[in-house]
């Protein structure tokens, strides 16, 4: 396992960065293990519900986690309103960096993640192998 330190900035898509970050290093397989900083605007689907919600405003980054694959990326994140009120959900593209967007991620050299239709749900979820 190697990590990596990530700054996003102004205007970068929180999302978009993660996939371009795991294509940068050819790398088939991560994860994030931290994540802080702040959005102006967060797409996040809720559990159930199919369209994104779309929230806007100063907004904190509070917790952010997932996993990194070529064939789709699964992300959660939680953040809190200029209220202090927190949502958190399914991490859509749309996140747009207010600020910044302090990052780590883990990379797995030897592993290769993919999504794969699984039967007993009816979704596409995470598939490990060995490389």
């Amino acid at each position: 396992m190697e990590a990596t330190p990530l700054r996003l900035h102004p205007g970068d898509d929180l999302r978009g960065a993660l996939d371009a970050a795991l294509a940068a290093r050819s790398c088939a397989a991560g994860f994030v293990l931290s994540g802080i900083g702040s959005l102006g605007a967060a797409r996040l689907r809720y559990a159930g519900i199919e369209t994104p919600a779309t929230l806007l405003g100063d907004l904190e980054i509070l917790t952010l986690a997932g996993t990194l694959s070529p064939t789709g990326s699964h992300l959660h994140m939680s953040v809190s309103d200029s209220e202090g009120r927190v949502r958190g959900g399914h991490v859509a593209p749309g996140c747009i960096v207010r600020t910044t967007a302090e990052l780590l991620v883990a990379w797995l050299p030897a592993w290769r993640f993919t999504r794969e239709l699984d039967p007993a749900t009816g979704f596409a979820e995470l598939t490990i192998r060995k490389t």
